[in-house]
This record gives C-alpha cells, sequence and structure tokens, in this order.
C-alpha cells in the first residue's frame, strides 16, 4: 500500500463492471437484490480480492478467469468483512493466477436508505396525480436516486471505490411499467420483467469513469426538451430538465443555460461534450446543491427549478451558476479525474471559476466577479484565517475522511487562486493550458502537477514555482503597507483572524500580483508581482493609488488608517470590486486587531449613497458580523444598530418598494436587500409596509408580496410580530408550492425574539417538519440571531443523542448543522462548554467542522474584548448612543 493513503490492495484491477438492480420492495427496510459481474486484469498470483462494501449484504461471490488456454471457476470459500474501512474481502482456497481477463461475479443485497448517500430514496407530496407505480406511504410518494461522491458508490453495489480505479459500466434496473429510469448513458432497450407490472431498462455502454459519478434514478419523472446549436458527431445533443410530475415547466431557466453552457465549454475547452446526451433531474431531497454524475446531474430542487411567477429573484442566480458548475465537471473532474482525493480542489476549484465565466458570458449585466468577491472570496478568506485552515491540496490517508474537505478552502480559496492565475497569465492562455490538459489525460486520471505542466507550456511561465506555496501551505497573506511621499514599502505576513502570528506560523513567502493602481486616472502602474517578505516601489503617484487592483489577487491590504479616510472620499474612482475588497479587507483587520472597529464604521458612513447592490451586500454582511460579535452589550449593541439604520435609511427610501419593468436583476437584489435590513433595524414606514403587505398575504391576496421581497416581509413580520406572526410562516411552510418557499420560510423563522419561541421553532424543526436537507437552515437563521443563539447551544446539548441518529447517517449534514449553529458566538465561556461537552464523544466525520467553530468562537471573543469599548467611545461621540 502507498505510505500516506489507505488505499485497496494491487493485485487486481477492474475494467467493466455490469450491473443489474431488481426486486426492489418498499417497508422496513427498503432493499433491492443486486448482481455485478466486475472484469478483472489479475495482475498478481492472490488467494483473496479485496474490494470495497458499505450496508451490504453479499450472497455470494465466483471467480472465472482465462489463464493461457484454460479457463477456471471458483467460489470464494470465505466473504469477511472490514466494517471500519467499509472493505470485503473474498478469500479462495486456490490461488487466483495471474490473468489479463477474469470475471468477478457477486450476488448481493442494499438499502434504499434515507440518508441522502449511495441509493436512497427521497419523500415529496406530489401536485398533480401520480402514476400508478409510484412507491408511498400516506401523504409521501417517494422517488430514487444515487449520491455516490466521495466513496458512497459501495453503500450500492460492491465495488473499487477509489478514483483512479477506472472502469467502463453495463447497468440495468428493474421498475413498474408506469416509471421512468434514467442512468449517465441513454436508453438502450426495456423488456418486459417476470416480475407482473414490472420491466427491465438497460442502458448504453457507459464509458470509464470513477465509481462516484456512476447514477442511476427513477420514479415518476417528466422532462422538458432543447438541443445544444453546435453539432457533435453531426447532430446536436439533447439536453433535458427531468422533474417528478407537474414540475417540469419550473426546469425553464436551467434548459435554456445548460443547452448554451455545453456549447460554451466545448468551445473554450476544445474538446467536445463527451457523451450523447446530457440530464438533469431534481431530486426532493439532497445532502449537497448539486452533483455532476457524467450525464445524469442531479440537483437538490432549488438550485435547479425556478418559477418566474412566484420565485425570489436571487434563485435565478444561483440556478444558472449551478448548471454552469457541474457541466464544467462533465470535462474538468469526469473526463479528466484527479488522482486521489487530496486533490480534491482540481475538482471543485477549477468548477467554480469556470462556472462563473460561463455565467459572466450568458449575464455580462449581472456583474458576477462582483459577486464573486462578496461572496466567494470574502468566505474563503474567513475559513483560511483560521488556525484550524488546510492547505488547499490536503493530505487524504482514507477516503472516508475526505467529506469533511467539501469546503470553502476547496471550492473558493481554490477558485480564487485560479483566478488570480487566469488574470496573471490573461484568460485566453489558461483556457488553452486547460484544453491541452484536458486533451492530453482524457478518460484518464492526472495530478495538480499536470495541469501546471500543462500551463506553464502554453503561457511560457513557471507555473508551479509560484502556485505551489498557494496550493501547498496553509492561509494567505496579508500585505502591510507603509507611505511616503512617491513611494510605498510593503511587507507580506501570514494573515490570521485572531491576530498574534507566531514566526513558526508565518515562514511561507507567497508570489503575490501586487495589481497597483494609481493617479487621478487610476491606472495601471505595471509593477512586478511581490515575491520577497518585504520590498519598495517608487514613483507612485500617492495622490491616489490602490492595490490588488480588481480584487484578483487572494490576499488581504492592510492601509494606513488615514488612505482609507482618503480613499472613502475617492469612491468614483473604484471599480465595484475594488470597493468592495476594501470594506471587507478594513473589517477584517479591526478583528484581527491591525485596525480599528472605529475606522470601519468611519470608513462605511462613505458609502449611504451607495447604489450598487453588491457592495451594499459587502457593506451590511461586514456590518452584521460586527453587531453580532458586539451583541451582547446592550449599549454598544442599540448603538449599532442605530448607525446601521442611519446608513440605509436614505438609499432604502430611494429605491422604494415597487418593481419597475426596467429594473434589472441587481436593482432588484439591493431593494430586497435593503428593505430587509432597514426594517429589522427598527426603520418605521418600512415595517409598517411589510406589516400590512404580511397581513393582506394571510388575508388571501398571494400577490401583496413580490416574489422577491417575501424573505424580507416575512422576516420584518416574526421579528415584530410575536408567536402569531411565527405561526403565519411556520404554515406558509407547510402549505407552499413555490418552489423556493420553503427555505425562505425556515430562514425567515429564525427571527424569533423569545427563547420559548426559538425553542418550540427548533422541537418543531426535529419532529419530522424539516427534511433532513434543510435542518441546518434553522440552526444557522436562529444561531444568527443575538436574542435566541443561546438557546440552540442549549438544545443541541439536551438533545445530541437524537441529533446524531437522525443526521449522522450522512455525516456531511451534522457537521454542517453543528458547525452553522455553534459558530456565531462571541464568548470563551461558551468556546469552553463546547470543547468540554464533546471532549470526551467519538467525533469522527464532524471533528474538523467543531475545530472551525472552536477557532471562530475565539476569535470573535478577542475581538470582542479588544475594542468594545472604542467602538462605545465612537458610538457616543458620533451620537448613536446615548
Amino acid at each position: 500500500m502507498s505510505s500516506d493513503r489507505d488505499i485497496l490492495p494491487s493485485d487486481v484491477e477492474p475494467s467493466n463492471y455490469a450491473l443489474s438492480i431488481f426486486d426492489l420492495k418498499a417497508g422496513d427496510p427498503w432493499t433491492y437484490q443486486g448482481t455485478v459481474a466486475i472484469d478483472l486484469e489479475v495482475k498478481k498470483s492472490t488467494k483473496s480480492i479485496t474490494l470495497n462494501t458499505f450496508k451490504l449484504k453479499v450472497h455470494s461471490a465466483e471467480l472465472s478467469s482465462e489463464a493461457g488456454k484454460t479457463a477456471s471457476s471458483m467460489k470464494a470459500s470465505d466473504i469477511s468483512y472490514d466494517e471500519k474501512d467499509q472493505r470485503c474481502t473474498f478469500t479462495f482456497d486456490q490461488a487466483l493466477p495471474k490473468s489479463p481477463k477474469a470475471v468477478l461475479s457477486i450476488s448481493f443485497e442494499g438499502t434504499m436508505n434515507g440518508d441522502m448517500a449511495g441509493f436512497y430514496r427521497s419523500k415529496y407530496k406530489p401536485t398533480v396525480e401520480p402514476s400508478k407505480g409510484v412507491a408511498k406511504d400516506g401523504d409521501n410518494h417517494y422517488m430514487f436516486s444515487t449520491q455516490f461522491e466521495s466513496s458512497d458508490a459501495r453503500r450500492a453495489f460492491p465495488c473499487f471505490d477509489e478514483p483512479n480505479l477506472k472502469a467502463s459500466f453495463d447497468f440495468d434496473i428493474e421498475i413498474p411499467d408506469d416509471l421512468v429510469a434514467l442512468s449517465n448513458m441513454g436508453e438502450k432497450e426495456v423488456k418486459k420483467s417476470k416480475k407482473e407490472g414490472h420491466k427491465i431498462v438497460s442502458f448504453e455502454h457507459a464509458p470509464p469513469m470513477s465509481t462516484y459519478l456512476l447514477a442511476w434514478a427513477f420514479g415518476d419523472f417528466e422532462y422538458i426538451e432543447d438541443f445544444t446549436r453546435r453539432k457533435y458527431n453531426g447532430k446536436a445533443l439533447p439536453v433535458r430538465v427531468y422533474t417528478t410530475r407537474g414540475l417540469k415547466e419550473q426546469g425553464k431557466l436551467a434548459l435554456e443555460s445548460a443547452h448554451q453552457v455545453v456549447d460554451y465549454f466545448s468551445e473554450v475547452f476544445r474538446i467536445d461534450y463527451p457523451l450523447p446526451k446530457v440530464d438533469l433531474l431534481a431530486v426532493h431531497e439532497f445532502s449537497h446543491g448539486a452533483m455532476e454524475n457524467w450525464g445524469l446531474i442531479t440537483y437538490r430542487t432549488t438550485a435547479l427549478l425556478f418559477d418566474e411567477a412566484v420565485s425570489d429573484q436571487e434563485y435565478r442566480n444561483r440556478v444558472v451558476y449551478v448548471v454552469a458548475h457541474e457541466l464544467a465537471h462533465q470535462w474538468f473532474g469526469n473526463l479528466v479525474t484527479m488522482d486521489w482525493w487530496n486533490e480534491l480542489w482540481l475538482n471543485e476549484g477549477f468548477a467554480t471559476w469556470v462556472g462563473w465565466l460561463a455565467v459572466d458570458h450568458l449575464h455580462p449585466d449581472w456583474d458576477v466577479w462582483g459577486q464573486f468577491v462578496t461572496e466567494g472570496m470574502q468566505m474563503a478568506f474567513q475559513l483560511d484565517s483560521l488556525r484550524t485552515s488546510h492547505p488547499i491540496e490536503v493530505p487524504v490517508r482514507n477516503a472516508l475522511e475526505v467529506g469533511q474537505i467539501f469546503d470553502h478552502i476547496s471550492y473558493l480559496k481554490g477558485s480564487s487562486v485560479i483566478r488570480m492565475l487566469a488574470a496573471h497569465l490573461g484568460v485566453k492562455v489558461f483556457l488553452k493550458g486547460v484544453g491541452d490538459y484536458l486533451q492530453a489525460h482524457t478518460y484518464g486520471n492526472a495530478c495538480t502537477s499536470d495541469l501546471w505542466d500543462a500551463l506553464s507550456k502554453a503561457s511560457g511561465q513557471d507555473v508551479a514555482a509560484f502556485m505551489d506555496p498557494w496550493i501547498r501551505e496553509i492561509g494567505f497573506p496579508v500585505v502591510t503597507v507603509a507611505e511616503e511621499p512617491g513611494q510605498i514599502s510593503v511587507k507580506q505576513n501570514r494573515f490570521l483572524t485572531a491576530g498574534e502570528v507566531k514566526p513558526e506560523e508565518d515562514e511561507t513567502t507567497w508570489w503575490i500580483p501586487i495589481g497597483l493602481k494609481t493617479g487621478p486616472q487610476a491606472t495601471d502602474a505595471k509593477r512586478e508581482p511581490l515575491t520577497v517578505k518585504e520590498d519598495t516601489y517608487r514613483d507612485i503617484d500617492t495622490s491616489f493609488y490602490k492595490l490588488n487592483a480588481d480584487q484578483t489577487g487572494f490576499y488581504r491590504t492592510n492601509l494606513p488608517p488615514q488612505r482609507l479616510v482618503e480613499l472613502s472620499k475617492s469612491l468614483d474612482k473604484l471599480s465595484v470590486s475594488d470597493k468592495i475588497g476594501l470594506v471587507g479587507d478594513a473589517a477584517a483587520m479591526a478583528n484581527a486587531g491591525e485596525g480599528t472597529t472605529p475606522a470601519v464604521l468611519s470608513f462605511m458612513e462613505g458609502f449611504a449613497t451607495e447604489t450598487n447592490y453588491l457592495v451594499w451586500s459587502e457593506v451590511l454582511s461586514s456590518l452584521a458580523k460586527i453587531r453580532s460579535t458586539f451583541s451582547s452589550d446592550a449599549q454598544v449593541s442599540e448603538g449599532l444598530r442605530s448607525f446601521t439604520l442611519k446608513l440605509v435609511t436614505a438609499a432604502t427610501d430611494k429605491v422604494g418598494w415597487s418593481f419597475g419593468p426596467h429594473d434589472d436583476y441587481l436593482t432588484g437584489q439591493m431593494r430586497a436587500l435593503l428593505i430587509a435590513t432597514a426594517g429589522l433595524m427598527g426603520h418605521e414606514s418600512t415595517v409598517a409596509e411589510a406589516q400590512k403587505e404580511f397581513k393582506a398575504y394571510l388575508g388571501g391576496d398571494k400577490k401583496a408580496i413580490h416574489p422577491s421581497l417575501r424573505s424580507a416581509v416575512y422576516k420584518i413580520a416574526v421579528k415584530n410580530g410575536g408567536a402569531e406572526a411565527y405561526k403565519a410562516v411556520q404554515n406558509e411552510f407547510l402549505t407552499t408550492t413555490a418552489v423556493d418557499g420553503k427555505e425562505l420560510a425556515l430562514s425567515s423563522m429564525g427571527f424569533v425574539q423569545s427563547q420559548e419561541l426559538a425553542k418550540e421553532y427548533l422541537s418543531w424543526a426535529f419532529s419530522g417538519n424539516v427534511a433532513i436537507q434543510d435542518v441546518h437552515t434553522v440552526g444557522g437563521s436562529l444561531s444568527g440571531n443575538s436574542k435566541v443563539r443561546d438557546a440552540v447551544w442549549a438544545y443541541v446539548k439536551e438533545n445530541f443523542s437524537m441529533l446524531h441518529e437522525k443526521l449522522g447517517g450522512n455525516m456531511v449534514v451534522l457537521e454542517r448543522f453543528l458547525r452553522v449553529s455553534l459558530q456565531k458566538f462571541a464568548s470563551f465561556e461558551v468556546e469552553k462548554d463546547i470543547e468540554a461537552f464533546f471532549k470526551d464523544k467519538d467525533n469522527a466525520g464532524y471533528d474538523r467542522g467543531l475545530a472551525v467553530v472552536s477557532d471562530t468562537v475565539k476569535g470573535n471573543a478577542r475581538y470582542r474584548e479588544r475594542d468594545v469599548e472604542v467602538v462605545r467611545e465612537w458610538l457616543l461621540a458620533h451620537g448613536y448612543a446615548k
């Protein structure tokens, strides 16, 4: 075995799986039977074969092989399981001879579980009369689908479940006559089954791929269809969005985006989309946002479906982006796959960046790079500025550890670093290198170094030399600036939210593109990247300068306090991304003790007349973090509320409540954000209008609230309306037919103002009312509310065994719930209490999440202790506090 990886023995290697699933039974448990014939090469003589199984019952295993001219067949004399490592070993009485072609035939039984992992079932309530063959249980109907990444193909069938053990697939499944089955490839044939009322659906032979990309689904499905405009092998490709019956029309936005994105990526990667069809399937219960199964991409409903009449416009952006992200994987991840899970970032970081590139191509008016800077980069900074962060390329010994690195480092830091590199090389050159990399490794596996080699060749630069520290080292730098007339000195150090970086934590020297704009026109000053710890740039027009133009570099900037004040008077010279970066950096410096909160608040005062949604989004999220940190001090908390209210009042009054026919997407989003903020801060006319619209809506006027203002109105109503308003939104959750309605209601109910209602909300949510996929929204909305935050931690402590049982079937879900529910505290006492509570527990599967909570809470507590008095002074001096 490889010393740094706990992997399967290399005695045999699979080349094809012929998998059959049949005799599906509803009930407790929901079982199915299966057979799989795996074509193997026996690379060296052995008496045993080990592969992966988890929660499967193997009935029998037999190996037939051809060695020379003789064919032989033998049954496994012993079948043993290693539960911990999820492996099954077949032992044979005689040694298997070395052979280029052997077939391992296995008969097994599995479970269609309810854990959103492996082959599983999803509950839903149909909106139209369903087909007869649909499985049901009371009001709940079921669809069935798979989720195999990272290591759950082994829950569905015995397999060699490692990404570099690629094989081709033949698949068939027995289902009721009137249901629809889907898989990676198109349907090959349908035969009548011996089982009454059933059929067997076989699919075309699938090309070599990793086991985690195999997929199948069946249910009461219907679809809408379009075709690519480019031709592939002489004909347009069918692109379909599948839903359960009654929902297909809500797939139009996704469909319209998907066929264009397939063509776009085929052009920019210079490789045609490799399969004969593209299916996108809405799945009712889904642990992630979506999954890139080759040719059959599965999505959480809110990431795929959009109803023009009733959906919040915010979801328009989400749908288009998630569709693009998953389609990017069809090349980058599926056609060429990382060699092992330590390079997960190669899949996710790239798909994130190129997903945004495609959205920008389709919707240049959405300013997606501004959105990326305010959402993607800031979230990456937040996690990567903790001591408990990890490198982009993180060591993974056992595949079972990989679930917790599907995080903001792999996705968002990964994509930020790729964006920085693409900006430096030029996007055209970068994409040429990517295309070369894909062509060189088609249907195979590759490493980060293979991508760097292709990019180095395309650009003529040594990409590995300047990118390796970004990939292999933990953290990121802050560039501290000192000014003298006509010159600036810069110094790079590792940035930690908690401040107090120790010398041994600050040994990395990063390659940093300085991106300097100077002078009256804010022109490019063209300076070489910073490649040493300290340097001085001379001949600089210091009347105006800005580092990290358009925030393409993944680093924070620490400017002299007076420069921040100067820049707040020159906001017109800055791009949207520049403004977002300045706000985010200033707030982060205050948090770390490198700057002060009063300086940030003074800077923010300059944004009262801002007209861009994305800039407002960064200002208000940074301000919300400050309010959250100081919420335990009543005087400071009230002063910050008054400050926020004054900051947004003029802009809120100006944008108003009415959506005009020519309002663009970003204006609508700004209206929703400002109304929500002003109302929650107590803006009287906003509160009155929200309550009036809420009352009319409950009275039966379903057009009383604009779809994009539902979230704002619900939150304001719940905050101000007590138990009655909370119950009304709860009822909305239970009765809504809008695809986004449940998510919006859940996040709004967290604005309750009493501990009793918070406890009631948690008990209600965990009594089976809220799907497991959505419980983190409950915890997150309550933890973001300083009035009831304590109730969440109390509930976790009192009910942990129940939470572990309900959520622990899929550790991704449990880890996410704990992390979002607990990381908003700013108290050393609570951090100690959390640590003590989990000290003696087996925290495997969510230990990294607990480390993030601990580090974040301690950082928040330090910030609160350090700045609370200076914030109080500033608020009193400026008339915000009394």
